[in-house]
């Protein structure tokens, strides 16, 4: 397994070693001992599944300290556009978003620390989405930033004007008045 940094600290692609043959492919998702030789150390307590259909935009979540997640994101079936925003206050990339397509073609994972909001849209007919978190959810610390904020400027690679998205996504703050208690670093 490679592990990527990217520009933004903490945030790591992980691209599996594939073996394919005739009769299809075998891969290690998850690997605790060789994270930990990178000295990534997380406990992954909860595994999730959703599924989504074309032009659906789920996001940007999180939970806030003392329940914010750690998040190892993968598709098992089909591809999303897959986003973060840096909402951890004093990191060179507070307020900036990352993207990067899952897919079941590349299956790379993206390793989602605390103090980033998550989410995605979904670019194929239909999508499966695994990931793990290392705290259990917590609804009273549920929080959202509005996907759609022009602050951010989010390309979501799917027409927002016909995009599926639950009401409680709708009504998210923008991210400059987006509740956060993530410091860089702590």
């Amino acid at each position: 397994m490679k592990i990527i940094e990217t520009a933004f600290p903490d945030l790591l692609i992980l691209d599996p070693t594939v073996f394919g043959d005739s009769r299809g492919y075998f891969l290690e998702s998850y690997n605790k001992k060789i994270l930990e030789e990178k000295c990534i150390n997380y406990t992954f307590i909860q595994d999730n599944e959703s599924k989504s259909l074309k032009g659906v935009i789920r996001g940007l979540h999180y939970q806030l300290a003392p329940y914010a997640q750690t998040k190892l994101i993968r598709v098992i079936v089909g591809s999303v556009l897959d986003v973060v925003v840096d909402i951890r206050k004093g990191s060179p990339t507070f307020g900036k978003h990352f993207s990067i397509e899952l897919s079941e073609d590349n299956k790379k994972q993206l390793l989602v620390p605390k103090g980033f909001a998550h989410g995605f849209s979904v670019l194929s007919e239909s999508v499966i989405v695994n990931y793990k978190c290392d705290v259990f959810y917590q609804p009273d610390a549920e929080r959202g930033i509005l996907y759609n904020d022009p602050e951010l400027g989010i390309d979501w690679k799917t027409n927002l004007d016909t995009a599926l998205i639950s009401a409680k996504d709708k009504v998210n703050p923008i991210f400059s008045k987006a509740e956060m208690n993530f410091l860089y670093g702590k």
